[in-house]
């Protein structure tokens, strides 16, 4: 994601870079039960939620993911092939056909997952990159647009329970970290330091 600009780019590119630099993320994380900035999260955690949910999401409209490696066993191997298999799906011509979900209304394939699961895993990349004390670089650019997008709707995103309260920051803080602000982190949250054994055990296989 660093240096690109995310905003223009069509939906099987933006996902094609966003889900590349959450792979970079990924392969960075030496501690998977590191604490996450969600509340009761580890750093597998975020892993195994962008799976999980957009897996059920898709399934909820007929579309079927082929199954992939347990996170839990391996979440490399997890994220690689759950992201080459959202990829497939943009890459094919079922991105222009109609997807129909029970909840969200119908969209063209390639929107739904522009619009529902892309833009989470960019703002997931923030989560997983803080667990193990790093920052990532995301595009500005693109949280400028999505805080432009959510603004709006914030009494409906709030109530709908998929953000906590909003975190104040300063005035003149970047984009990046008024995005996160918004959907509730705190843009200076940090891990709390883990004991030699618990480092250990958490990252026994």
């Amino acid at each position: 994601m660093a240096g690109v600009a995310l905003s223009g780019l069509d939906a099987s590119v933006r996902h094609q870079e966003v889900a590349s630099g959450f792979a970079g993320v990924v392969t960075e994380v030496r501690d998977w039960e590191a604490p996450a900035p969600v509340d009761g999260w580890v750093a597998r955690d975020v892993v195994a939620h962008l799976v999980d949910w957009f897996t059920g999401f898709l399934a909820a409209g007929g579309v079927t993911l082929p199954d992939g490696p347990s996170v839990a066993d391996d979440p490399v191997a997890a994220w690689s092939q759950h992201a080459a298999s959202v990829q497939a799906l943009l890459d094919s011509p079922a991105a222009d056909e109609v997807f129909s979900h029970p909840m969200a209304g119908e969209h063209r394939l390639a929107d739904a997952i522009d619009r529902f699961y892309t833009a989470d895993v960019y703002m997931h990349s923030w989560d997983l990159a803080r667990s193990q004390g790093a920052t990532p670089d995301l595009d500005p650019g693109f949280a400028v647009q999505m805080l432009e997008g959510m603004a709006p709707i914030d009494d409906i995103l709030r109530s709908s329970g998929q953000y906590g309260p909003k975190v104040e920051v300063d005035a003149d803080a970047d984009p990046v970290s008024r995005l996160m602000g918004f959907i509730g982190r705190d843009p200076g949250w940090t891990p709390a330091p883990r004991s030699d054994d618990e480092h250990v055990l958490g990252n026994a296989e």
